[in-house]
């Protein structure tokens, strides 16, 4: 069994949903291993994965690479990765099996409160972000995703193309966010769905758009936490 590092924590249909949806994320993965595996969300609300097969260690080592894993063993000085779970004046606490407190200093991710920082950069609840694990209990935000959150705030893009910020959004699939944006007259403002965990996204928005305004346009649609990041 491979516990993935994002979780379910949404209830009825739209639980039905999201593992739907996972269903065939995997199996996309591991269509051309000779596998089967079963779907389960752990009283943890992390989500299970059992593979079994002659091509199980495979399909989990893929699993683990794709999600992340949550793990009960961690070695001082290597990268794991846990979902964010909570913030207060100190910092953030993300929940990797266990909580993790990551310091304000340790985020590195400029000034400001834990809470400014988090709204600075658009960060969702549950967003899977990687750490680095001390011993001692000084964790720090793993350099990927300060790169990841850096990014997002940038005025454009790896090929130098524009960018017109983003909304980031949690409890939902990237296909019922896709669906909401389309429903809402907003298939133009959007150059893609990032998919950042099972339910939080990041959308990016083309040339233009204002995150802010897209943020009030569709909020009334999605029963969601939504973050807007602008360059």
């Amino acid at each position: 069994m491979v516990v993935l590092a994002t979780k379910c924590y949404v209830e009825g249909d739209a639980r039905e949903r999201a593992l739907d949806s996972l269903d065939s994320l995997v199996a996309n993965d591991l269509a051309e291993l000779a596998v089967e595996w079963t779907i389960g969300v752990l009283d943890t609300e992390f989500v299970s994965v059992t593979v079994d097969g002659d091509d199980e260690t495979v399909a989990r080592n893929l699993l683990r690479e794709r999600w992340g894993e949550i793990t009960d063993h961690f070695d001082d000085g290597e990268t794991y990765v846990g979902t964010l779970r909570s913030w207060d004046d100190d910092g953030w606490t993300l929940d990797a099996g266990e909580p993790i407190e990551i310091s304000r200093d340790d985020l590195g991710l400029g000034p400001g409160d834990p809470s400014q920082i988090r709204d600075r950069f658009g960060v969702v609840q549950h967003t899977p972000l990687r750490f680095v694990y001390d011993a001692d209990g000084g964790h720090r935000l793993a350099d990927e995703s300060r790169d990841m959150l850096y990014d997002w705030s940038r005025s454009d893009d790896d090929d130098g193309a524009s960018s017109g910020g983003r909304l980031n959004v949690n409890s939902a699939t990237r296909g019922e966010v896709r669906a909401t944006l389309n429903r809402a007259g907003h298939a133009r403002d959007v150059i893609t769905v990032e998919r950042l965990g099972l339910l939080e996204q990041s959308v990016v928005c083309a040339e233009g758009t204002d995150p802010p305004g897209l943020l009030a346009s569709v909020g009334e649609y999605l029963p969601a936490e939504l973050k807007a990041v602008v360059p």
